[in-house]
């Protein structure tokens, strides 16, 4: 299993499905230079925390939790027991805000991509 074998940078169970980032790829591109972008979880996000202290992390978080329960809905895509379990771990993923370099609230799409942008652009000049 790749997640055991050391070959995965980071990895994730989140919600039941088995997440990761691949060792040799970010080596790579860290050895050309190049900045690495990573959409990942808490889970993920501490262990990338572990491995490299000094990466930029940028934690994307709902204006209030009742758009987020009104987003999760209106996909359509979950059942009641999902949404439930969605929320339960998004208090809990809450809670790791503070450990991250920025918190960018997701109140306006657009806003919030333009928000993302500025960071990279100047955290990644030399």
């Amino acid at each position: 299993v790749l997640f055991r074998s050391g070959e995965l940078f980071e990895w994730a169970e989140v919600h039941g499905n088995l997440y990761g980032t691949s060792a040799e790829f970010v080596a790579g591109q860290l050895a050309e230079g190049s900045s690495v972008l990573l959409e990942i979880d808490v889970q993920g996000g501490m262990s990338v925390r572990k491995k490299r202290p000094r990466a930029v992390m940028i934690f994307i978080s709902p204006p209030s939790w009742e758009v987020l329960e009104r987003r999760l809905r209106g996909r359509g895509t979950e059942d009641e027991r999902v949404i439930a379990k969605r929320l339960e771990n998004a208090r809990e993923e809450m809670e790791f805000a503070g450990l991250y370099s920025f918190n960018v609230v997701n109140d306006d799409l657009e806003r919030c991509v333009a928000e993302v942008g500025r960071i990279i652009e100047s955290e990644t000049v030399s």
